[in-house]
């Protein structure tokens, strides 16, 4: 956020002209209570995960080229199911459909419009490498990847285990 208010770098990092930049009041709000540039590493928003991804919808020859990357249509906004801005992290991929067809597995973008994800897109979302195919249908791979822990998370998780496994292993010797 600090980078789309304050500094612009965001926007420059991923060339977006003057005229298509576009802050929600909430998050000019949270940057705006920022004293001076964080330390810690930005989020990562849904652009920074998906930039560089055909447009599924608006050029699915291209598209079809990237596994598990293809346009499903259907997505509707409801109160409380509105899809995650661009310019923005993700919210949370849901697993099911909990009464909500698509629930929150959509993009919003500025001008209102909103789509589905690609399982590609939402596998981006979770850190998952563009090499891991996901096979079955839209909605089973949507499921998987709702249910998913974040690739880097678990790496992440992994190495701390590992860590401390170490250190109680050297303050500990077997006997």
């Amino acid at each position: 956020m600090w980078e789309q208010v304050h500094s612009g770098d965001y926007w420059e990092r991923h060339k977006v002209a003057k005229r298509g930049r576009f802050v929600s009041d909430r998050a000019k709000a949270r940057a705006d209570k920022l004293l001076e540039k964080p330390v810690a590493m930005p989020w990562r928003t849904v652009r920074d995960a998906i930039h560089d991804l055909p447009d599924p919808e608006r050029n699915p020859a291209a598209a079809s080229s990237v596994h598990n990357h293809r346009f499903q249509p259907g997505a509707r906004s409801y109160p409380g199911h509105t899809g995650s801005p661009l310019e923005e992290p993700a919210k949370t991929l849901k697993a099911g459909v909990h009464g909500v067809h698509g629930g929150e597995n959509m993009l919003r973008h500025a001008d209102g419009r909103i789509r589905y994800f690609t399982v590609r897109e939402s596998a981006r979302l979770q850190t998952f490498p563009d090499d891991f195919v996901f096979h079955g249908s839209w909605t089973e791979a949507m499921r998987q990847l709702g249910n998913a822990v974040p690739v880097t998370l678990a790496e992440l998780l992994a190495r701390d285990i590992q860590c401390r496994s170490r250190r109680l292993v050297e303050q500990r010797p077997f006997q």
